[in-house]
C-alpha cells in the first residue's frame, strides 16, 4: 500500500519560511519522480514543483521560481519542499504527488497522492 505522508505546514508570517517534508512508503521510491501541487478553497489544484527520480532534474512553476527548492533524499524516500520569502498568496493545501513516469507539471501523470498539509502566510 502506498502512503505518502506530508509535513511541516504551519502558520507563518510573511517573508518567512517552511520547510515541507514528505515520507513514502510502499513504493520503490527511486523509481518514481515527485511532485508538490497546492491547492486553495474555490481554485483548481496547482504546479508547484518537480524533481526527478534521481534527483538530477527540477522543475519550479513561475510564482516559486527564485523562493521555494525541492530536493529528494532516495536513502530515506522523502522529497522536500523549501518554501522562503512566503507571501499571502502562498496559502493553501499542499500536496506530495509520486509519479511513475518523468517528471511533469501535469497533475493528471501522478498515479499517487498525500494528504496535504496546510500552508498560511499572514500579512
Amino acid at each position: 500500500q502506498v502512503q505518502l505522508v506530508e509535513s511541516g505546514g504551519g502558520l507563518v508570517q510573511a517573508g518567512g519560511s517552511l520547510k515541507l517534508s514528505c515520507a513514502a512508503s510502499g513504493l520503490r521510491f527511486n523509481t518514481y519522480s515527485m511532485g508538490w501541487f497546492r491547492q486553495t478553497p474555490g481554485k483548481e489544484r496547482e504546479f508547484v514543483a518537480a524533481i526527478s527520480m534521481g534527483g538530477e532534474f527540477s522543475e519550479l512553476a513561475d510564482p516559486v521560481k527564485g523562493r521555494f527548492t525541492i530536493s529528494r533524499d532516495n536513502a530515506i524516500s522523502t522529497v522536500t519542499l523549501q518554501m522562503n520569502s512566503l507571501q499571502p498568496e502562498d496559502t493553501a493545501l499542499y500536496y506530495c504527488a509520486a509519479n511513475i513516469w518523468r517528471i511533469s507539471t501535469q497533475q493528471s501523470t501522478y498515479a499517487y497522492w498525500g494528504q496535504g498539509t496546510q500552508v498560511t502566510v499572514s500579512s
